[in-house]
């Protein structure tokens, strides 16, 4: 068995590797092979697993890429994401992509799916619109329909139908892949000293650029790995992290928050395999099987509608008591209109709740860490003084 020593640096180096060589030698290991890029923050991957293609998790470029040719294309007073996805095209890092889904996310994503179709005219790119009304009879229809034109774009780009027997297979294989996130999640939250959040943050990152049957193992490996290590237990300050849905914060940005004595015991980082939130049934017709689990088992996140005002905020509260977490660093990127438009709301809840919180911005390129970690350091000292 794998040390979490072994795993984590492997997830490390896929993390690292902005040339993608690992999906690029998944591709070439057979003949006809096809990689569908992704951007944040839900798509079916079923649908594209399904389709025999690789589903490869885009989230701009990191702290590890200068942008050039990116700002050319998009203003300065927007996120930093849509530029360095940008830059990550145009300096050929994405040349081996055959698709690309661009979720609904805000704006600035149903923007760069139509820069992407203007600049790269021979990759199928798909904006992939998630419904904002959860009844079934309107939002769940809308759903299928949305994810009938997926499938078919999919069986396009790869010139072979995609069955409902293959959907319900990777339906499965997605179902337990979420059964064991969840259990890695459970465990950090139990053991935060055991599963640290820089090490589940690369392992769940891991899982959204190989496939699915590869990364299962992984998550068991490291929970047994991690379940018999025994490492120090330190007098931390037990917090959830939200915010950080889509453009995501620098590796040493999470890391700082731990150095400054924080266990991370619940976050919204790279939400796409853990969405939605219950096993999606493998019988009858999976559109309908995926559309109503979207429906009625996804995450609350600043790209989700929340049709009644006095529900804002809710799932937030539920799951920090769940955790056991003593506070909420509410991190959102600088920039984002759906994440600073909710952090008065959440964190209006939050008070209300009587739990405590503070607020930062970060970009994915931000490289001075000492501010950030000496404002988590004074909230995880004030939290033990005073909570």
């Amino acid at each position: 068995m794998p040390s979490t020593a072994e795993i984590v640096s492997r997830c490390q180096t896929l993390f690292e590797d902005l040339d993608f060589k690992e999906a690029r030698a998944w591709k070439a290991a057979a003949p006809g092979r096809k990689v569908v890029g992704f951007m944040p923050v839900y798509v079916p991957l079923e649908l594209i697993h399904a389709a025999g293609c690789l589903p490869l998790g885009l989230f701009g470029g990191g702290d590890r890429m200068e942008v050039i040719h990116g700002d050319a294309y998009y203003q300065s007073y927007i996120c930093r994401i849509p530029r360095s996805t940008i830059e990550l095209g145009v300096t050929g890092r994405l040349d081996f992509v055959d698709g690309m889904i661009f979720p609904f996310v805000c704006d600035v994503i149903r923007n760069l799916s139509g820069m992407w179709k203007l600049m790269f005219p021979n990759v199928w790119s798909k904006f992939f619109d998630t419904p904002q009304n959860f009844d079934p009879e309107i939002g769940g229809r809308y759903y299928v329909e949305e994810l009938r034109e997926l499938r078919d774009g999919l069986a396009a780009l790869t010139g072979r139908e995609v069955t409902d027997e293959a959907i319900r297979a990777s339906i499965a294989l997605y179902n337990e892949n979420r059964r064991l996130v969840r259990e890695v999640y459970a465990f950090r939250a139990r053991f935060p000293w055991k599963a640290p959040n820089s090490e589940v943050y690369l392992l769940m990152r891991a899982g959204l650029m190989m496939d699915v049957a590869e990364h299962n193992v992984m998550l068991a490996d490291y929970l047994a790995a991690a379940e018999a290590e025994d490492r120090p237990k330190r007098d931390n300050v037990r917090i959830a992290v939200y915010g950080s849905f889509c453009e995501q914060p620098p590796l040493n940005l999470i890391k700082s928050i731990e150095m400054a004595g924080c266990y991370v015991v619940e976050d919204d980082y790279s939400l796409v395999n853990r969405f939605i939130t219950a096993d999606i049934p493998v019988e009858g017709d999976p559109l309908e099987a995926l559309s109503l689990a979207y429906l009625r088992s996804s995450v609350e996140t600043s790209c989700k509608y929340v049709p009644r005002e006095e529900d804002k905020g809710r799932y937030h509260i539920e799951q920090v008591k769940k955790a056991r977490a003593e506070g909420v660093v509410y991190a959102t990127p600088s920039f984002c209109d759906p994440a600073l438009l909710d952090r008065p709301m959440i964190c209006r809840r939050l008070g209300e709740a009587g739990i405590p919180h503070i607020s930062f911005k970060y970009a994915e390129n931000s490289g001075q860490m000492q501010p950030i970690r000496e404002q988590a350091g004074t909230f995880a000292d004030s939290i033990k003084l005073w909570s």
